[in-house]
C-alpha cells in the first residue's frame, strides 16, 4: 500500500551496481530501509541520489507492509532545503552527531512521533541559527532523545537536591554509593538545559569545552545504563574538536 510521509535519511549504503539501500527515521513507521534503484548510474535521473544524504529531511511516496523489513519509494523529494547546515563544518558536525545518536538509539520500526517532529525542527533551527548558539544544542538534543524514548530525568536540582543520580535518572539528596552520578556542578547545569524550552535559551547555559565534554559523556552513559544494546558513538571526539567549546 501506498503512503505518504516525511523522513529524516540516517544512513545509505551502496547495494549492487546501481542502487542504494537507506535507512530513514520516518514520521508514520518509525525506523524503516528502503531499496532505491538507479540511483548511482550516469542516467540523469541518477542525480536524485544526491537527495538521499545523511541529515536530509524527505516528503515520500512508499510502499510499506507491515511483514517486510526493506521497502521501496515510489517518488521522493526534500521536504526542506537547507541553507547552510550541509556548508558549515561546525553546523553539519552537530547534525552528524544527532543522526549517529538516532541510529544508535532507535532499533525497532515503530512510530515516534514527538520525537520525529522534535528531531526534524531541531536540523531546521540548526541549519537556521547563529553558530554562536548552537554548541549546547548536541546537550540538549540527547536528554530529549532520551525522555522521548521513556528515560526521562525525574526532578530539578536544588540545594536539597543537588546530586543528580544517573541510574535511577533523579535529582538527590545525598550522593549515590556508585559511580555514575553528576557532582552539583553538573547536576545544576543539566537542571538548566533541562529548563530551556527553546534553542535559543541554551546560549545562555554558559560552560567550558571541558565542562560541556564531561557532560555529553555522561549523558552518553545515562542512555547507555538504560538501553543495554547502546553502543559507543564514533562521532562526539570529532563533535568536540570542531566545536573547540
Amino acid at each position: 500500500m501506498l503512503h505518504k510521509t516525511r523522513g529524516i535519511v540516517l544512513r545509505t549504503v551502496k547495494y549492487g551496481d546501481t542502487s542504494v539501500i537507506v535507512g530513514i527515521f520516518t514520521e508514520l513507521f518509525g525506523l524503516q530501509s528502503y531499496i532505491v534503484n538507479g540511483v548511482r548510474s550516469s542516467k540523469p535521473k541518477a542525480a536524485k541520489g544526491n537527495l538521499l544524504q545523511p541529515g536530509n529531511i524527505l516528503e515520500m511516496v512508499v510502499y510499506h507492509h507491515e511483514v517486510k523489513n526493506l521497502h521501496r519509494i515510489a517518488e521522493f523529494k526534500l521536504g526542506y532545503i537547507y541553507t547552510s547546515l550541509h556548508y558549515n563544518v561546525v553546523k553539519n558536525t552537530i547534525a552528524l552527531y544527532l543522526i549517529e545518536l538516532l541510529q544508535k538509539s532507535l532499533k525497532q520500526p515503530e512510530q515516534h512521533l514527538d520525537l520525529y517532529y522534535f528531531t526534524e525542527n531541531t536540523l531546521q533551527l540548526l541549519d537556521g541559527s547563529p553558530t554562536a548558539v548552537i554548541a549546547n544544542l548536541p546537550l540538549f538534543y540527547t536528554l530529549k532523545l532520551a525522555e522521548f524514548l521513556g528515560f526521562r530525568l525525574n526532578g530539578h536540582f536544588s540545594e536539597y537536591t543537588p546530586y543528580l543520580d544517573l541510574q535511577e535518572g533523579t535529582f538527590t539528596y545525598l550522593p549515590p554509593h556508585h559511580t555514575d552520578h553528576l557532582d552539583p556542578e553538573y547536576s545544576e547545569l543539566t537542571d538548566r538545559l533541562i529548563q530551556c524550552s527553546e534553542v535559543q535559551q541554551l546560549a545562555a547555559v554558559s560552560m567550558t569545552k571541558e565542562k560541556r565534554r564531561k557532560l555529553l559523556y555522561a549523558y552518553l552513559d545515562f542512555l547507555r545504563l538504560h538501553m543495554p544494546d547502546f553502543t559507543e558513538l564514533h562521532s562526539p571526539p570529532i563533535l568536540h574538536e570542531i566545536l573547540d567549546a
